[in-house]
């Protein structure tokens, strides 16, 4: 009867030990479910996360991210995240409104914009004016800037995930050196660009960060805060504002067509160019944050005079992500 019982109890043991074994490598195995919104985020989260998480932005590419709002199965993929991480700055209100509402009491939601930058250096303009109180939201286009986000997606990952707080760091540690490569390469390619025709002119204030760290001026925007088309006033400000300054190209978005930007251009005498983008990365195999910025720095320094074989040797590939 001992023997029986001892068998017993070391089947017992065995089938716990199996057991948890089984949970622990589960455990282990378990990818953090990561929401995200724009396709720059997005991107910028799967690199730091590589191998560790799985991302689902909901913003879909070339939709506008100011008048997006979420639909009912957004909800559920809220609703199950382990953690939500958008750009802040009032981009995405209805989103993180909807957040806040289904989400789990122990999903963080993180702003990488709001704690990236002190209130008393956000900025305000044509698009996005101060007596609306929404700041500009666009960060990423400085590279520094979108390091920082980097470094907060990382330590926000990290604190969640701690097991693999090394794989974030050695993501991150990769991947900012390939923005750091970048931002040298912005830098050479306004350097090539004529110093009177550093100056921008954008359907849309996407530049508004971007323009103060690289040395060129924004001249004017031509889209207004409620998103639509400007009034034949604000057309006739920005058409004298482009001959005082002689601007010579005005940017548009193939994914956000302006007649109006066209119609400026052609009074002006200013090429008109839509191909800048501010949320939507190109095709593969350059989909990647880094590839829509030297896309966008290839056009713009091309079209002021400059040379766009300065961003000829930024690797636009998503590196870090591995199987």
């Amino acid at each position: 009867m001992k023997s029986i019982r001892f068998t017993i109890k070391l089947l017992s043991f065995s089938i716990i030990f199996f057991f948890s074994h089984v949970t622990h490598s589960a455990d282990m195995d378990k990818r953090l479910n990561v929401v995200t919104t724009v396709a720059p985020i997005t991107n910028i989260v799967r690199n730091i996360g590589a191998g560790y998480i799985d991302v689902t932005g909901i913003v879909p590419d070339g939709t506008d991210s100011h008048t997006f709002e979420p639909v009912p199965s957004d909800a559920r993929i809220l609703e199950a995240a382990d953690i939500i991480i958008v750009n802040g700055l009032d981009l995405e209100l209805p989103t993180v409104k909807l957040a806040e509402k289904v989400k789990r009491a122990k999903t963080p939601i993180v702003r990488l914009g709001d704690r990236t930058l002190r209130n008393e250096d956000w900025r305000y303009d044509f698009s996005f004016p101060r007596e609306h109180g929404h700041p500009n939201p666009h960060l990423w286009p400085n590279i520094a800037l979108a390091m920082r986000y980097a470094e907060i997606t990382r330590d926000s990952l990290a604190t969640l995930d701690p097991r693999n707080k090394e794989g974030y760091i050695a993501n991150t540690a990769a991947y900012l050196a390939r923005l750091q490569k970048l931002d040298d390469a912005i830098f050479d390619c306004v350097k090539s660009i004529p110093e009177k025709n550093r100056k921008l002119v954008t359907y849309h204030d996407s530049f508004a960060y971007f323009a103060p760290r690289y040395g060129m001026k924004v001249v004017a925007a031509i889209q207004p805060s409620s998103f639509s088309e400007p009034r034949p006033q604000e057309m006739i400000r920005v058409i004298k504002q482009v001959h005082k300054e002689k601007v010579p190209a005005i940017f548009g978005s193939e994914v956000f067509p302006s007649k109006a930007a066209e119609q400026i251009a052609r009074e002006t005498g200013a090429r008109f160019i839509d191909q800048l983008s501010d949320d939507e990365l190109p095709a593969p195999p350059h989909d990647s944050f880094i590839g829509m910025m030297v896309n966008n720095m290839a056009v713009m320094t091309e079209a002021l005079g400059g040379n766009p074989d300065c961003v000829a040797n930024v690797d636009t590939r998503n590196h870090t992500l591995i199987p």
